[in-house]
């Protein structure tokens, strides 16, 4: 008698693959369907469905929030496009378990508060189904390290929606570090500062109270993976190179706590509570090959959002700060005798369109309008498109826990002056042998 493969064992075969847990070979074929289930479908969850929807071959077929009146729109957002209406699941926030109980998905989309992901990750991948989740992937090295063996021992694909991966001028400079334009990367700096106090104390539409718990118990880089995806990229981490050690340094707390007394007065509880999250935090991570990134987070003070990225290679440099880029031998210098003819910046939009992306170049018009300036269009079209054709993931689980475990590291360097920590192997030695992400395949 033979067994005939159902989806998931075909899904879970090209999966398998691609994390180079079965044998080499072309990938299987996979369904063009996807069937997706959504869990956590506020503001940011009801984007990604947005952006699910967009997509050819798949079906949204449950949506979970422990908010009823959340669930309802979202199934309306489905509807919508002509899909029959989703299973909605509403009983708490334990009731993502009914989603892992269903039999009929592929995919699991998880866009909850940080302390969730790992807990329905987890359970999506034992229960039989690739899941992709919202930043960071988990909040302690343990978990880290959990999702690590439960993708590894399922053969299923445990993903981070890492949306600024792919945005156009990171996929740009990718493109030029792989013609050897700017030469071998060397030093990065990159930072998330980004005043976003109203957010945390919800006096803004679509706020998140629930970071301020975390503001209040923890003190380190509690959001690095938006900066340190990009560089990663662009280091080639987990695939030639990879994270070996680290160091923390946050300032003192303040301007949470100064927000609270001017929107709430002082006799209101919110301006009484201690926060334990320096307003500033820098850290220092060491690279097995040598090179260093300077990594910085700030969500406390009054400033405008900072695009903090800086990459230095043997050929050349490009500032986010500046917009521009200079290549050695080939960007401008200024008149002027001896070491004061000095190089000058370019600006950066001739390189982008020498080396624009072929991602953005074939599908920009489709991400345009899609929110981040298309990036969360693309980061969604890339992982169904992988998944229908079996082919690795951009960021696998791996990268997912390595970007991750960034927060909880710092905060032991934080606790404990500042010491020196050395980040977790999670490729077990893999990373000596894993191919560089191929630039061109990402289309």
């Amino acid at each position: 008698m033979s067994a005939v493969p159902g989806r998931r064992d075909i899904l879970k075969s090209a999966a398998l693959a691609s994390v180079g847990l079965a044998a080499h070979g072309a990938p299987s074929k996979t369904p063009k369907v996807i069937h997706v289930g959504v869990v956590g479908v506020g503001g940011r969850g009801s984007a990604l469905l947005m952006n699910l929807l967009r997509l050819d071959g798949v079906v949204v077929s449950a949506i979970c929030d422990p908010q009823a009146d959340r669930v309802a729109n979202a199934q309306q957002m489905v509807a919508q496009t002509g899909q029959p209406k989703p299973e909605g699941y509403s009983r708490g926030d334990q009731d993502f378990r009914r989603v892992a109980d269903r039999e009929d998905l592929d995919l699991v989309v998880n866009a909850t508060p940080w302390e969730w992901h790992a807990p329905i990750s987890l359970a999506m991948l034992r229960s039989g189904k690739h899941v992709a989740t919202e930043v960071p992937a988990a909040l302690t090295v343990d978990e880290c390290w959990e999702l690590v063996e439960t993708a590894e021992k399922t053969g299923l694909h445990c993903t981070m929606l890492e949306n600024d991966c792919y945005d156009r001028i990171t996929l740009a400079i990718l493109n030029m570090i792989r013609a050897g334009v700017l030469g071998e990367p060397l030093f990065a700096e990159a930072g998330y500062c980004h005043d976003l106090r109203a957010v945390q104390f919800n006096t803004v539409k679509n706020g998140e109270p629930w970071r301020l718990d975390h503001s209040v118990r923890r003190n380190g880089n509690l959001y690095p993976t938006h900066p340190i995806g990009q560089v990663a990229m662009w280091m080639d981490i987990n695939r030639g190179d990879r994270f070996d050690y680290m160091v923390s340094m946050s300032s003192r707390s303040r301007a949470m706590h100064e927000f609270a007394v001017k929107q709430f007065g002082a006799s209101d509880p919110r301006a009484k509570l201690k926060f334990n999250q320096g307003d500033t935090n820098t850290s220092l991570i060491r690279t097995a090959s040598g090179r260093y990134i300077s990594l910085y987070f700030d969500t406390s003070t009054p400033r405008p959002k900072e695009e903090i990225m800086r990459l230095q290679c043997a050929k050349g440099c490009y500032s986010a700060l500046e917009d521009k880029i200079f290549i050695e031998g080939r960007s401008n210098r200024s008149e002027g005798p001896g070491w004061l003819h000095s190089p000058h910046f370019e600006p950066l939009e001739p390189y982008l369109t020498e080396y624009d992306h072929p991602l953005w170049k074939t599908r920009g018009p489709q991400a345009a309008g899609s929110g981040h300036g298309g990036i969360d269009y693309m980061e969604m079209y890339r992982l169904i498109k992988n998944l229908q054709l079996g082919q690795p993931l951009d960021i696998d689980v791996y990268d997912a826990v390595t970007w991750s475990v960034l927060a909880p590291l710092s905060e032991f360097s934080v606790a404990n002056r500042n010491r020196s920590v050395d980040v977790p192997d999670f490729t077990r030695g893999k990373w000596k042998h894993r191919p560089p992400l191929d630039s061109d395949a990402i289309i």
